[in-house]
């Protein structure tokens, strides 16, 4: 199992603070969800917490180790990332492109052994891209690029898995096939962080959500807290009618909030 923890993050890029003081504890078997307007530091967050992005100040640690103590190809044994908006340059088939999530377990020159070759098997089947194995990777829709590259982020067999935005590009049942996959990890015990835009999904699936706003976190709990229209309308400027079961809500934003008229 792998844990997170988040002190009093901040974060700047050039002269702008765009995290500031973020506190959690992202702990194994759930699925959080992150979740926040376009411009919050979302994006930003989960680079910094996959050491990407340098902090200037607070700390992440992974298990309880500082990330700056944790080599690049341990770091992604134990958290498989799968960033927003990759582009592909290179036109590999998408077989040999799901194969990549198995670098971190190889040294140079090593060839992919039967254990590896099972968990690309598996991972492009969970991602719903096996009959695309031999299809040029660079070819594809965005819809199948974006389960492709899942299926890269899966093949790891990583104890954490953070992914930005995974929804982009997919229609609606591959959707939900994506929310159900990542739920899945979370219940065998993985940590599962995924920065979301649709609401509904982020109530539906997951265990916890945190809502990030000009770089603060302005709440973190159960998502029938978290999602409160009062709370939904300061912080996206949007009206919401929510409806549905209780622990699996459908919010659906009718409008934006007017702004109050002067008298």
């Amino acid at each position: 199992m792998v844990n997170v923890t988040l002190d009093a993050v901040d974060i700047r890029l050039g002269n702008r603070s765009i995290v500031s003081g973020i506190s959690a504890e992202l702990e194994a078997g759930s699925l959080i969800g992150v979740i926040g307007p376009n411009g919050a530091g979302k994006s930003t967050l989960i680079r910094a917490l996959m050491g990407l992005l340098p902090l200037a100040g607070g700390s992440v640690r992974i298990d309880g180790r500082a990330i700056g103590e944790i080599g690049r190809q341990a770091m992604a044994r134990r958290l498989a990332y799968l960033p927003q908006g990759q582009v592909l340059h290179w036109p590999l088939t998408v077989e040999r492109m799901v194969a990549l999530g198995r670098l971190p377990h190889l040294t140079p020159f090593s060839r992919l052994s039967d254990r590896d070759h099972a968990a690309i098997e598996r991972a492009m089947e969970r991602a719903d891209v096996t009959h695309l194995r031999a299809r040029d990777a660079t070819e594809l829709s965005g819809g199948e690029r974006a389960r492709a590259m899942l299926a890269r982020a899966l093949a790891v067999g990583a104890q954490g898995l953070v992914v930005d935005e995974p929804l982009a590009s997919l229609d609606p049942g591959h959707q939900i096939d994506v929310m159900e996959l990542l739920a899945q990890e979370a219940r065998g015990g993985a940590l599962v962080i995924a920065v979301l835009h649709d609401l509904t999904m982020a109530a539906r699936y997951c265990d916890r959500l945190l809502l990030v706003d000009k770089g603060h976190l302005v709440a973190d709990g159960i998502p029938a807290g978290v999602l409160a229209p009062a709370r939904l309308s300061e912080v996206y400027g949007i009206n919401v009618f929510i409806g549905g079961e209780d622990a699996r809500p459908v919010i659906v934003p009718v409008g934006r909030v007017q702004p109050r008229i002067a008298l």
